[in-house]
C-alpha cells in the first residue's frame, strides 16, 4: 500500500483483521506541527487482550511452521521495505523530524535486517552430544519461547522494531508490536506490510496506544512469555519488576550517556567528525550518542575550536529540505526537556559555548540549535541522560584518566576513543566498561547483522541483533533417548 492510500484513520492489525480503535490520537509533523501525519487507533486494554489471545491460539501453527515458510515471509517483508524506502523514508522523516537521508537509511536498515533472518530461520542449529551413559543419545535443541509483546520507542521507528519483530518470527513465536505514540503511522506501515507476507491470522499483532493501557497489559499478562523493549531506565526497571513477578522472559534496552575518549595523538579533524556525528545527528536522540566527551588536555581547547566551528555552519531545518544535517526535535515536551537541561548547566556552573537555542525556521516547528559546554564531570549534564543535541566537553590529563572518566557512570551502552595508538586502541576495547566500543568511528552507528546492548544500567537480559537473537527469542530443550 502507498503513502497516499494511507487511511484516515490507521488502525490496529488483530488476528488477521484491521480494528478501529477504542480512542483516535493524532501525529504531528515536528518540522511542521501545522501539519497532522495521521489520525490513528489508539487501544483500551480489552483489545490488547484480543490481540494476545490471537498471538497464543496462533503460536502451535506458527511454531511448527517449517524454516522455509518463515524464511519466504521475512524475505517479503525485507524485499518490500528496500523497494520503497524513499517514500517510507519520507514517512519517516515527516512523523519522527529525521533527516531524510538519514531515514531513508532506517528504513533500508530494517529490510536488511528482515532479509538477514530470513537467512537465520534456515540456519537454527542444534548439537548432539555423546552422553556419559553408554547407548544414550542427547539433543540439543531450541524452541520459540511462545508470545513475544514488541515495546519499542519513537527514535528508530522502522529499524528497533525490525530487529526485534523479525527474529521473534524467524524462530517460530508470535507478536505482539507497540510502536511508540509519537511514530504510530511508521509503525502501521510495517506492520501493513507484514500482513500480506503469508502469516497466517494472529501470528503478527499491531495494538497502538498509551503505555499505561497496552504497555502495562503487554507487560502483566500472563499469556505474554516473553516481552522486549526499547525505552527509558525508569520504565524499564518497571518492566523487570513485573515480568520478574510472573517469570516471564525480558530483554530491556535502556539508554546510554556515552563517552567519546579523543587522545593528543589523533587525528583532530577526524576526531571533530566522529564527534558531530556521534553527539548532534538524528538531533541526538539516539541512545548511541556521544554526550560526553573526553578530550586530552594538549588538544582540548584545539578540539573544541574546530567543534565549535564546525556547530556554527550546521544547518537544522525541515527534515525534507535537501541540505539539512540536523533536523527538529521530535515533539514540543523532548524540546522543554532540552532546554531545562541548558538551563541546569548554567546554574551548576558549566561553561556554555555555543548553541542550545529554541530556533524560528520557515515552518512551525521543534527547532533547536545543537549545544556544546565544558564540564566538570559532576554536573548532571555530564552525568544524566538528555536526549537531545546537548554534548558536553570534559578535559582530561592522559589515557589513564580519560578512560577513568569514560567508566565513571551508571551507564555501559557504547564507548569511543579516537586515536593513532595500537597500545592505547586495544587497552582501550578490553578495559572500557561498556557493550560496543568504537574506535576511530562515532559511537552511533551500528552493523545491523551483529550483536547491540550494553551493561549496567543501559541493558538487561541478552544481546539484540545478529546471531545472538536467538538467546532471548528461543529457549533451549535437552533430549535424552536410549539408542
Amino acid at each position: 500500500m502507498k503513502l497516499g492510500e494511507i487511511r484516515h484513520q490507521p488502525r490496529h492489525l488483530i488476528n488477521g483483521r484491521w480494528v478501529s480503535g477504542a480512542t483516535t490520537g493524532i501525529s504531528v509533523n515536528p518540522s511542521d506541527t501545522r501539519e497532522v501525519v495521521a489520525e490513528f487507533a489508539r487501544a483500551d486494554r480489552n483489545q490488547t487482550e484480543l490481540a494476545i489471545a490471537a498471538a497464543a491460539d496462533a503460536l502451535p501453527q506458527w511454531s511448527l511452521s517449517t524454516p522455509q515458510r518463515r524464511a519466504d515471509a521475512l524475505d517479503l517483508a525485507g524485499s518490500e521495505l528496500l523497494a520503497r524506502k524513499e517514500e517510507l523514508g519520507e514517512l519517516l522523516a515527516r512523523e519522527e523530524g529525521k533527516t531524510l537521508p538519514e531515514a531513508i537509511a532506517e528504513v533500508a536498515r530494517a529490510g536488511n535486517i528482515f532479509k538477514f533472518f530470513a537467512g537465520e530461520a534456515l540456519r537454527i542449529g542444534g548439537e548432539t552430544l555423546a552422553s556419559v551413559r553408554p547407548g544414550v543419545q542427547v539433543d540439543i535443541t531450541r524452541e520459540p519461547v511462545g508470545v513475544v509483546a514488541v515495546i519499542a520507542p519513537w527514535n528508530f521507528p522502522f529499524a528497533i522494531p525490525a530487529w526485534k519483530i523479525a527474529p521473534a518470527l524467524a524462530y517460530g513465536n508470535t507478536v505482539v508490536f507497540k510502536p511508540a505514540e509519537l511514530v504510530p503511522t511508521c509503525g502501521w506501515a510495517l506492520a501493513e506490510i507484514l500482513s500480506r507476507c503469508g502469516l497466517p491470522a494472529g501470528t503478527f499483532n499491531l495494538i497502538m496506544g498509551s503505555g499505561r493501557e497496552v504497555g502495562q497489559t503487554l507487560v502483566e499478562h500472563p499469556r505474554v512469555n516473553a516481552v522486549s523493549f526499547t525505552g527509558s531506565v525508569s520504565t524499564g526497571r518497571r518492566i523487570l519488576t513485573a515480568t520478574a513477578a510472573r517469570q516471564a522472559k525480558v530483554q530491556l534496552e535502556m539508554g546510554g550517556k556515552n563517552p567519546l575518549i579523543v587522545l593528543a595523538d589523533a587525528d583532530l579533524d577526524q576526531a571533530v567528525d566522529c564527534a558531530l556525528q556521534g553527539s548532534y545527528f538524528s538531533t541526538g536522540q539516539r541512545c548511541t550518542a556521544s554526550s560526553r566527551l573526553i578530550v586530552e588536555a594538549p588538544v582540548h581547547d584545539a578540539f573544541v575550536a574546530r567543534l565549535t566551528q564546525r556547530l556554527t555552519a550546521l544547518k537544522v531545518g525541515h527534515a525534507l529540505t535537501r541540505g539539512t544535517e540536523m533536523g527538529p526535535v521530535v515533539d514540543g515536551a523532548q524540546l522543554e526537556q532540552n532546554l531545562s537541561y541548558m538551563a541546569i548547566g548554567a546554574d551548576e556552573g558549566a561553561q556554555h559555548v555555543f548553541g542550545g537555542e529554541r530556533l524560528d525556521r520557515e515552518t512551525p516547528g521543534h527547532y533547536m540549535s545543537p549545544a556544546l559546554w565544558l564540564a566538570e564531570p559532576g554536573h548532571r549534564i555530564a552525568r544524566e541522560e538528555i536526549f537531545g543535541p546537548i554534548a558536553c566537553v570534559l578535559r582530561a590529563d592522559d589515557y589513564g584518566h580519560a578512560l577513568e572518566l569514560a567508566n565513571d557512570t551508571p551507564f555501559g551502552l557504547c564507548a569511543g576513543l579516537c586515536t593513532t595508538s595500537l597500545k592505547h586502541a586495544m587497552h582501550f576495547r578490553r578495559h572500557a566498561q561498556v557493550g560496543m566500543t568504537m574506535v576511530n568511528l562515532p559511537t552511533a552507528g551500528v552493523d545491523f547483522h551483529v550483536p547491540f546492548g550494553g551493561r549496567k544500567d543501559s541493558s538487561h537480559g541478552s544481546r539484540e541483533q545478529g546471531r545472538y537473537a536467538a538467546e532471548f527469542y528461543t529457549t533451549v530443550k535437552t533430549s535424552y533417548m536410549l539408542a
